[in-house]
Formats: C-alpha cells, structure tokens, sequence
C-alpha cells in the first residue's frame, strides 16, 4: 500500500509540473509574441523580462519562476509600471534577506529621484538583474549564476547613479554655444527640497544605510535660515492600522532624535505620522513594501 501511495503521490507530482509547464509556455509565448507600449522604461523592462523568462523555461525547465517573469513582462509591455521584486516574498536566510533589503531600497530610491525618465535602459536592466538575483539566490544550489545576477546588478546601478548625478544632457536637446557669462547658482528653495528616510521591516531604529541621509539633511537645515522643519512617518500596509500609526510616529521621532544629535535646533522641528495612509507604492492591504517604510522631510 505505501508503494501504490507513493506512484499515487508521485503520478500527481509529475500531472501538477506537466501543468505548470504547459501555462509556462503560453505565458512566456505571450510575452514573444506581444507588442510593447508605454515609456522606454516599461518596454525596455518587458524585454528583460522577455529574456528571463525564457531561459528559467527552455533552460532552467523552472516553470513556476518562468510563468512569474512572464507575467511581469506582460504587465510591463501594456506600459505597467511594475515593481522589482519583494523580499519577503522569497524564501531566503537572514544574512541574504538583509543584503537583498539594501540592494532593493538602493534601486526604490533611484526610482524615486526619476530613474525610471532619466534614464530607462538602465533602470530597467537594474531592475532585470535583481530580480534574477533574488531568484537564484532563494534557490541558492548555482553560485555562477548568483554571483552573475548579483554582479550584474551592482555593475548597473554604479551605471545609473552615475547617470543620475551627472543629469546628463543629450546633443539633441544641449543648446548652442554662447558666451560665457557669470550667472549665480540659485539654490534649490526650501519648499521644494524633501528628503527621505527608509526603515527596515517593522523597526523604527535608523538603519545604518540611512545614516548618510540624515547627515545630509542637518548639514542642509544648519546650512540654511530654516522657518521649520517638518518629519512625517509613514509605514506599509502590512499590520494592523493603529499599530502601524504608532510605528510611523516613533519612525519620525528617531529622525528628530537623530537631527537634534546632529545639532539641529528642536524647536523649529514638527513631526507627525501617516501611518499607513500616503502610501508612495500604493499596495493591497498586508503587503509588505520597502518604499512605503519610510520618513519623509521637508522644510518651510
């Protein structure tokens, strides 16, 4: 009888991946056969989502991963805006799970600054390569194809910093040249400057990667005649909503903490907190999302 349950069990094993793999195939030969729209971030994406798809199929034979890329790519090339994988969605080891946190919220805040407009191709490729990343890194069994996906990411996100600092300006749209002539600097004025602050998962303690933002906005306030500085918390949707109104307030209050420490002046400080109500990724309810876990700073 435990021979006949096993052929039973494994006959459904073999009926169930013969099924995964046949909705495979016709999501990724959707995705094939599909005509991209939208921004060049968007139709880039579904291109790199093409190809991704593709191999975890014809290569990997990984139909699940395979029939999830696809879908991504299909959402990408109707012009969708999707966003790189959540890493409590994979099932990864702590030290990996912590690295991959970083390596999402370092992409997230180049997204923020305009990435995905100032230059797609990049951003799209940053994204492609982390999500590989995050893929073989839960399967954690072909350290070649880790070590590629992980490298890859870094490599193009060194590309897209670098772009995004230079802002650079393409020949097409460069004026001509004229005389040179000395023009003051106008610096960018309060009301439009805003800073954000992202937090780890359920934890209202400044992350040490978010340290050099705080560093940036006191240097910013003391440089400045400031009327007042506004700290607004903010978490996402997963927890409860009185819970994560608390949580969002002791968010803001860590970075008033942190400021006045930095010789920020307490009395020109307001804080308050959203919780999860101005969401930046707008989300289900229960989703956990790195954006919408942040603090978010602006001036008067």
């Amino acid at each position: 009888m435990k021979k006949l349950s096993a052929v039973i069990a494994a006959s459904g094993l073999i009926f169930l991946s013969a099924c995964t793999g046949i909705d495979s195939y016709k999501e990724v030969e959707a995705l094939n056969e599909a005509q991209f729209v939208g921004s060049p971030f968007t139709q880039t994406l579904a291109g790199e989502y093409r190809t991704f798809a593709t191999t975890e199929q014809d290569v990997m034979f990984d139909y699940p991963d395979a029939m999830h890329f696809a879908r991504k790519g299909l959402s990408a090339a109707t012009g969708v805006t999707v966003l790189p994988e959540p890493v409590s969605d994979w099932n990864l080891s702590e030290t990996h799970v912590a690295e991959l946190t970083v390596a999402r919220g370092r992409l997230v805040r180049a997204f923020d600054i305009g990435a995905r407009e100032i230059a797609p191709t990049e951003s799209a490729v940053a994204q492609a390569r982390f999500d590989c990343w995050i893929e073989q890194q839960e399967e954690n069994w072909q350290l070649s194809d880790i070590v590629a996906c992980k490298n890859e990411f870094h490599d193009a996100m060194a590309n897209l910093e670098a772009l995004l600092s230079q802002r650079v300006v393409s020949p097409a749209d460069a004026m001509e040249p004229v005389a040179a002539i000395d023009v003051p600097a106008e610096p960018m004025k309060p009301k439009d400057a805003m800073y954000l602050v992202f937090f780890d998962f359920d934890k209202s303690n400044i992350a040490s990667s978010a340290t050099s933002v705080v560093d940036a906005i006191a240097d910013e306030v003391k440089a400045r005649s400031l009327a007042g500085v506004n700290i607004v918390g903010h978490t996402d949707t997963s927890g409860a909503r009185a819970y994560n109104k608390r949580l969002s307030l002791k968010r803001a209050g860590a970075v008033k903490d942190a400021l006045v420490e930095r010789g920020v002046d307490p009395a020109i400080i307001s804080v308050d907190s959203r919780g999860e109500g101005e969401l930046l990724v707008e989300t289900a309810d229960g989703v956990r999302e790195p954006a919408n876990r942040r603090v978010t700073v602006t001036f008067q």
